[in-house]
């Protein structure tokens, strides 16, 4: 099985950017111990702080791997793009957060990606992004 993680913007600064809310791991160290975890999937990785880019990512996507696991920031709540780029594609999306979108900000409430998406975790920590995975391996 062949998956990406795609993060948006400001997911560059794991470890550094809000530690009480995203932790102090860099998503570096994070994604090491994802690939060593879950040998039997390979496992890629994706960052921009680029709309254009994240979209881009998934349209490649449909034709290379099994499934994608987005985190796209704070795109979630503004980019229509990006979720037209996903209700393109065949691949299904698992969108994840690693916070409790619904237990921040008002505007963090709404995501024009859930409706495309096969299934939406949040707010357990990186391991949203564990739990993506396994749902993934557990069709």
């Amino acid at each position: 099985m062949k998956l990406i993680i795609i993060n948006g913007p400001n997911l560059n600064l794991l470890g550094k950017r809000e530690p009480g809310i995203y932790g102090n791991q860099t998503f570096t160290e994070f994604f090491t111990a994802l690939q060593f975890r879950f040998k039997e999937v390979e496992l890629a990785y994706f960052q921009s702080n680029i709309e254009g880019e994240i979209i881009t990512k998934i349209q490649e996507a449909d034709e290379n791997y099994d499934g994608v696991i987005l985190n796209a920031g704070a795109y979630t709540h503004t980019s229509i793009g990006i979720a037209d780029a996903i209700k393109a594609v065949e691949t299904p999306v698992v969108e994840v957060h690693i916070s409790n979108t619904f237990g921040r900000e008002e505007f963090r409430h709404q995501s024009y990606i859930s409706p495309n998406a096969k299934g939406v975790i949040l707010g357990f920590g990186v391991q949203s992004y564990i739990l993506a995975i396994q749902s993934f391996l557990n069709k």
